[in-house]
């Protein structure tokens, strides 16, 4: 999956959090609503504009940010103490 094709990050919306683009909707909102249980049907109903690609890429985007060890070493180790 090319994530890249599906997300962006520009300074002028929403202060250069990465979101899908054509839309305001950012990355971490979309993995918020899955963390609270929502479903990719119930995120694509209410937000017609993303689709099951825009979705893939969401998580295509965190599995790449996460092969960076500075994203959840320091919180591996704070859990540990």
């Amino acid at each position: 999956m090319n994530w890249k094709a599906y997300i962006h990050s520009n300074p002028k919306i929403l202060l250069g959090k990465p979101v899908i683009k054509g839309t305001r909707i950012s990355v971490e909102f979309i993995l918020g609503l899955f963390s609270e249980g929502w479903t990719e049907q119930q995120i694509i109903e209410n937000y017609p504009t993303l689709n099951h690609e825009s979705i893939q890429a969401v998580f295509a985007f965190a599995a790449e940010c996460l092969k960076e060890d500075v994203f959840y070493t320091p919180l591996l180790f704070a859990e540990a103490s």
